[in-house]
């Protein structure tokens, strides 16, 4: 507890930035839910773009809203 699971676009991160990810990650998280480091897991889960609308944004975003702490804008991309 907690596991985040991060979906994405495809791709391909050094290990310098999946490290620098994890860690911002893993302090973010920390700090809000008062766990230790070692409590915390990440996932990276590419996502086609082709895909995005019915796995992601249908069930995860459009689908749960009461979840979002953090709605996107697709708009202002």
């Amino acid at each position: 507890m907690p596991h985040v699971i991060i979906k994405h676009f495809d791709a391909t991160l050094t290990g310098g930035q999946q490290r620098a990810l994890s860690d911002a990650v893993t302090q973010a998280v920390t700090q809000a839910f008062g766990c230790s480091e070692h409590a915390v897991s990440i996932a990276l889960r590419p996502v086609r773009p082709d895909d995005w609308a019915s796995s992601v944004y249908a069930p995860d975003i459009e689908g749960r809203p009461q979840e979002l702490i953090r709605s996107p804008d697709y708009s202002a991309i």
